[in-house]
């Protein structure tokens, strides 16, 4: 069949990666795709939310599956507009409908679908700019450090963690009066800090069956030790060695079960990925957030590690018959490292010709932000590449990873040398 995955990061071309190992494939699209979706689909410069050029790029190529990667297409509703088109409505697109993918659009909407159904999370209350006075009292009844989030998307940066009330209350007539994150910030959600180790679960569902993936940890800050500004993802484990069988259970028993009978109640329809966004305080699992499509850089050690034809994955979402699949999954330990433009998340530069890809024979290299130019790789993001490589436990895989992370370069590029050292 004839696939179209919708995206330019490192996820994309995961699942790039992944679909193009299947039998049942015939021609596989990425728009607009980078320089490592070039090497195994075919790239459409489209951007994600042009819905009217997808729709041309789908008919003419015969298109029979779109695959949603990043999360602005599904909140401005892509799924809808295939659905109220005649020509496109038979055509399953993965990745749920608006009313489902506002679980991610909006961080209210996510507080209040948890507390109708049961799912552990941290306490709240959300203010406007005309509330901003209840604000400022509701920060005083909180212990330090105090969370504020943007409503909103704000591209994995709304969220500020802050440890004096006065600074927070600044911050929050920053977000609010001051449109900080712009329309994202138009609404900002108070919540208790929770103290724990954090982790995300990926769970696949055609809406009523499910599929639980394996787990992963990514690492969001810029510096050693997880300090300085916090960015898209700087590398990720997977499984994580701290969730075990009890927990897990839990996990399943009090967060994955309650969220998808959720979407039954809610009549929220929902075929797709959702994340869940976990921390873990002592022994018990709460949730922080949910995403409505995969993680990136975790996508990177998830879908290495799932065996299964990734296109019969897909096709069973689609038709409502996860409940026949039988997850077969890689035993060993996945782990990505990120590299990154110099000076990301803040200002850097892009067009640095990457160099040394022909010396990695150990790992995978998956592009992020990285475009082709006469004949060249150079970079044109701030998250550039990520490199995953498998091993017996996540420090041999680690080991891996940062040998063959040695044999690419760049001009100023960056990585963390620390993961896992909190595990």
């Amino acid at each position: 069949m004839n696939i179209l995955i919708l995206g330019s990061g490192g996820r994309e071309h995961t699942f790039a990666w992944k679909i193009a190992q299947s039998k049942k494939l015939t021609n596989l699209f990425v728009a607009p795709g980078n320089a490592g979706t070039a090497k195994i689909a075919t790239n459409v410069e489209i951007s994600v939310t042009d819905f009217p050029a997808i729709k041309k790029l789908v008919l003419a190529e015969n298109i029979e599956m779109v695959v949603v990667g990043p999360e602005d297409p599904l909140v401005q509703g892509v799924h809808d507009f295939f659905l109220k088109d005649d020509e496109l409505k038979n055509i399953p697109v993965i990745g749920p409908e608006k009313k489902g993918a506002i679980l991610e659009g909006s961080k209210e909407f996510a507080k209040e679908f948890m507390a109708r159904h049961n799912v552990p999370t941290a306490a709240y209350q959300s203010f406007t700019s005309e509330s901003l006075e209840a604000g400022y009292a509701f920060l005083e009844t909180l212990n330090p450090p105090y969370v504020l989030k943007a409503d909103g998307l704000a591209a994995g940066k709304g969220v500020l963690i802050l440890d004096d009330i006065e600074e927070a209350k600044a911050e929050l007539k920053s977000m609010l009066v001051d449109a900080k994150f712009g329309n994202a910030s138009a609404k900002v959600v108070i919540e208790e800090f929770l103290s724990g180790i954090e982790l995300s679960v990926f769970v696949l569902t055609d809406g009523k069956n499910y599929i639980t993936l394996p787990t992963a940890k990514d690492y969001k800050r810029i510096g050693e030790g997880d300090t300085g500004l916090n960015t898209g993802g700087m590398g990720a484990i997977s499984p994580v060695p701290f969730a075990d069988a009890t927990f897990m259970q839990k996990i399943e028993d009090r967060i994955v079960k309650p969220t998808i009978e959720g979407f039954q109640k809610d009549e929220i329809p929902y075929k797709g990925f959702v994340f869940i966004g976990l921390i873990k305080v002592g022994e018990e699992p709460y949730v922080i957030e949910y995403n409505v499509r995969m993680g990136d850089p975790e996508t990177e050690v998830v879908l290495p590690r799932v065996k299964n034809d990734m296109v019969e994955l897909l096709q069973a979402t689609a038709n409502g018959t996860l409940n026949t699949i039988k997850l077969d999954l890689d035993d060993r330990t996945a782990t990505t490292i990120v590299a990154v433009s110099g000076g990301y998340p803040e200002a850097y530069e892009k067009g640095k010709v990457i160099t040394g890809f022909e010396n990695v024979e150990d790992s995978i290299v998956f592009h992020a932000g990285t475009q082709l130019k006469d004949d060249e790789v150079v970079s044109s993001g701030g998250r550039v590449l990520a490199v995953t490589s498998f091993g017996n436990d996540f420090k041999e895989a680690l080991k891996t990873s940062y040998k063959s992370m040695e044999k690419i370069a760049f001009d100023k590029m960056n990585y963390r040398k620390d993961l896992g050292f909190d595990l």
